[in-house]
């Protein structure tokens, strides 16, 4: 845990403002659930919820099942971070940072299928230079909670029909999943 030197009271109902360069820097935005966590030693820490972490080891069965019928790599990514990942060096993409591009798409909650030399390339992952083939948000109850994605790799350059159905299907199933 890093402290940040910025110290804040708590008001007369309890509350706390959290500084915005921390909102901004955390991707916290206005109504994002917070879980709230304490330690024995006194200390109160505040975590982003994600309702697709608390899936994650589903999430994972998931997308290696996505990798082996979709023939390319599959991520799970909550709101901000990749939480499952298959046919890929898992190290190398777990907890990344979504792109600010998949993040707005997630947001707009729009599917991207890359079909074509005129499709926009979307980079779903930070640090990363392999694009999203396919890509559906998932949203569950009206709010958006990740996304499912395939990857390009060399021998997938641009998405299938059924790549682009079975990133839908899953979004839909982790969708009811939520739900439940």
């Amino acid at each position: 845990m890093k402290a940040t030197g910025i110290v804040r009271r708590i008001d007369d109902l309890g509350r706390v403002v959290i500084p915005k360069e921390i909102r901004r820097t955390m991707r916290i935005r206005e109504g994002d659930p917070l879980e709230i966590y304490t330690n024995p030693d006194g200390e109160v820490i505040f975590k982003k919820y994600s309702p697709v972490g608390e899936i994650s080891e589903h999430a994972a069965q998931y997308a290696e099942v996505l990798t082996k019928i979709g023939g390319c790599p599959a991520v799970i990514c909550d709101r901000d971070h990749v939480i499952a990942a298959a046919g890929i060096q898992k190290k190398e993409v777990l907890e990344r940072r979504v792109s600010n591009s998949l993040e707005d798409l997630i947001e707009q909650r729009k599917s991207h299928t890359y079909r074509s030399l005129e499709d926009k390339k979307v980079t779903p992952i930070e640090g990363m230079d392999r694009y999203a083939v396919a890509m559906t948000p998932i949203v569950t109850a009206g709010d958006v909670s990740g996304a499912v994605i395939m990857l390009s790799d060399e021998s997938h350059e641009y998405a299938t029909p059924e790549q682009t159905a079975l990133v839908q299907a899953a979004a839909m199933y982790f969708s009811k999943q939520m739900e439940e």
